[in-house]
């Protein structure tokens, strides 16, 4: 197959703006080019690709990136900047790719005007929705999109998808990792570990408490994007308590994460996936993670981590003493039984010829 992938319009990939979509779009381009499809990828000016995606074709668009609908609140009206990026994504999109032969339109973007064109678009138009519900109008359209054809929709767990008004059973993917990119590590430090964007709704102030319960340092890696939460956070817990490592690349990343004892993963709302739960778990570190969301079906309690009731401070404090019996190289056994780019392709590739069919 020949198909077009839009990125985020967040941002340029590779920056960290466009969080775990961006490593998402890295896992399904090279497992889809593994597999011998042609892939044209759609992103920011500025955005690189990584070297086991080369050989996918690069169109950039300049334009003032899509602010976040995660940001703009439950009943937030849809709007978009001077000058927007996701315009410019869209535009291309109907007036050019049409001529270029493609079998469809793979949008990874969580935008209003790529679902809204499902219906009208000149090419068939795919969505893998990479959040859970956020907005009512995002809700609505995403509803619309699945009373018109719901084989144009495939999300990343049963938990994400139950956020959303569905006809039939949803298209669930995962997502797909370059295991080769992530060392297995046996022997950890006495150090926590904690990955994401540095604002409320991930929930670093639950990991930096259960952190202080127990004595131990946490290292926290991801963009800081409120300054005043990551300000209030500091101040809540005992000097020393949080080590800020800032956004790391993916091969910095795994090899400092690999030393961690455990990852707390504590969302404070449905998280679609959790990349970095897998992360972990490849280099064989457990995870202590909230029954919330998509980690709550990743993590396999006793497997690869532990799993707490949302919010409970007091219970993942106690989690981190016991996930030291977890059998690391379990962890890093069940990422390639179920998160390999490999299977995330060939879901991919199976859902698109069915949502292709007449």
């Amino acid at each position: 197959m020949k198909l077009l992938v839009v990125a985020t319009a967040l941002g340029p990939v590779g920056s960290g703006r466009g969080g775990g979509v961006e490593l998402t779009l890295a896992g399904l381009v090279a497992g889809l080019l593994q597999r011998g499809h042609r892939i044209t990828v759609l992103a920011a000016e500025g955005s690189g690709l990584p070297a086991d995606c080369a050989s996918a074709e690069l169109w950039t668009c300049a334009g003032t990136p899509q602010p976040s609908v995660q940001h703009q609140g439950r009943d937030a009206a849809i709007t978009m900047p001077l000058d927007a990026l996701l315009a410019r994504f869209w535009q291309r999109v109907l007036l050019e790719a049409p001529a270029h032969g493609f079998d469809a339109v793979l949008n990874l973007g969580y935008d209003w005007l790529p679902f809204w064109l499902t219906s009208s678009a000149p090419l068939p138009l795919l969505h893998l929705v990479s959040m859970g519900s956020v907005n009512a109008a995002m809700d609505g359209v995403i509803a619309d999109v699945a009373a018109w054809d719901q084989r144009r929709l495939a999300f990343h767990t049963a938990a994400q998808a139950a956020d959303f008004a569905l006809v039939q059973p949803p298209v669930l993917l995962g997502n797909g990792f370059d295991l080769s990119a992530y060392r297995f590590c046996e022997q950890p430090d006495a150090l926590l570990g904690w990955v994401g964007r540095v604002a409320p709704e991930k929930g670093l102030e639950d990991a930096a408490a259960a952190a202080a319960r127990c004595g131990l340092p946490l290292a926290v890696w991801g963009l800081v994007e409120d300054e005043a939460y990551a300000a209030a956070v500091q101040a809540s817990v005992p000097a020393g308590t949080l080590q800020w490592r800032g956004f790391l690349p993916t091969a910095q990343l795994q090899e400092a994460l690999g030393r961690c004892q455990a990852l707390l993963n504590t969302p404070k709302w449905n998280e679609a996936y959790g990349n970095v739960v897998v992360e972990a778990m490849a280099c064989g570190v457990p995870v202590v993670a909230y029954r919330r969301g998509g980690p709550g079906e990743l993590v396999q309690p006793g497997v690869n981590g532990l799993l707490v009731d949302p919010d409970d401070v007091e219970a993942l404090a106690d989690a981190v003493t016991e996930v030291k019996r977890i059998d690391r190289r379990a962890c890093r056994q069940w990422v390639e039984a179920h998160a390999s780019r490999a299977v995330l392709a060939e879901r991919i590739e199976a859902w698109v010829e069915q949502a292709l069919q007449p």
